[in-house]
């Protein structure tokens, strides 16, 4: 091993074992962004639109299952490029817009956020700096508090933003006289249960022994946390190369089943919840099939184990960084520097 590979992923490393800090952080001033949040939310709110790009979006799909599930409010990802290329943005009265860029300085997120402001409409920005654009165009800045993040792939920022997403659904929730999504037990639950996580790695070892010959990977999901299982892809696709991409169970066996064999490993997410047995028959059904399988569940016998304890919603945070370990691992087994992937650079501009 060369002097330079010692060092591959010392970074990715370090800042994931900061995530049980920074979630420590945001959880103990939960009753204050809650209150703080509530005050930006339209009265007789319609609807609640998220914005934001890779990590960032995957986030805010948790966030509008969060949104729809437990405030009971209808809630969804907007297109950007249809206000940034198309000019076909809509401006959206008594709307709540959510946008989400972890450097605050993403133009087409800051600018789409702008353009679906309409009467009584607010915007909430997501992001890690106090002093960028997205914090001083938007009516209330969330700041994730994560610290300087130097890898490439964002690893405490996206678990933040999940914080916050759980955040902005139990403000509404409230008003609207629902329970918050986090209970205070579970707000000392999520980061144990992150920082457990951390300590264990054996399964991740295993997986990555048998799986690092592949270059392809699929992760399939369902339900509330489908963000998580978005996100889990996108970083062992960014860190590895390996062309991973997650599917809901239930689109993948609408057609794309049809294209597993022995050389594309599955990876089965099931975080509990109302498709337990459905994905339980699928994973059998894969086995069945002859293809390469692991499963990240609350089963002891999961290949990857998901805490037992925590409900469904807020199985998305151990899920994402199940997905870090992952690709942390599988990019070094491969000879890859997690910390700078090729072609890749922390902050990406799009317009």
């Amino acid at each position: 091993m060369s002097s330079t590979s010692v060092d591959f992923g010392r970074n990715m490393r370090a800042e994931m074992a900061e995530q049980p800090t920074v979630l420590t952080r945001l959880f103990s001033q939960w009753d204050r962004y809650v209150a703080a949040v509530a005050q930006y939310i339209p009265q007789d709110v319609r609807g609640v639109v998220f914005v934001g790009r890779g990590s960032s979006d995957n986030a805010a799909t948790i966030g509008r299952y969060a949104v729809e599930h437990n405030a009971h409010v209808p809630a969804w990802l907007t297109a950007p490029s249809l206000s940034t290329r198309y000019g076909q943005g809509l401006a959206l009265d008594n709307h709540l817009i959510v946008a989400l860029s972890q450097s605050g300085g993403t133009p087409e997120i800051i600018d789409t956020a702008l353009g679906l402001r309409g009467a009584n409409s607010r915007i909430i920005g997501v992001t890690n700096h106090a002093d960028s654009r997205l914090a001083q165009v938007a009516d209330y800045a969330m700041l994730l508090d994560a610290g300087v993040e130097l890898a490439v792939p964002a690893t405490k920022t996206v678990t933040a933003q999940v914080v916050c997403m759980y955040v902005i659904a139990s403000a509404i929730a409230l008003n609207n006289g629902q329970p918050e999504v986090v209970t205070s037990q579970d707000r000392y639950a999520i980061p144990d249960a992150v920082r457990d996580i951390l300590h264990e790695r054996t399964g991740v070892q295993r997986v990555v022994n048998e799986w690092a010959q592949f270059n392809r990977l699929q992760v399939t999901g369902r339900g509330l946390t489908y963000g998580a299982s978005l996100e889990a892809a996108l970083k062992i696709k960014e860190t590895t190369g390996v062309f991973s991409q997650a599917i809901s169970a239930a689109d993948f066996v609408h057609g794309p089943i049809a294209a597993i064999d022995n050389q594309l490993p599955v990876m089965v997410v099931d975080a509990g919840g109302p498709h337990v047995e459905e994905l339980t028959a699928l994973t059998q059904r894969l086995r069945d099939m002859g293809g390469p399988v692991a499963t990240m569940t609350t089963s002891p016998s999961a290949d990857l184990t998901l805490p037992s304890h925590l409900p469904e919603l807020l199985q998305s945070i151990p899920i994402i960084v199940r997905g870090q370990q992952l690709a942390l691992e599988w990019a070094l087994a491969v000879g890859r520097n997690p910390d700078q992937p090729a072609g890749l650079n922390k902050m990406t501009l799009t317009f």
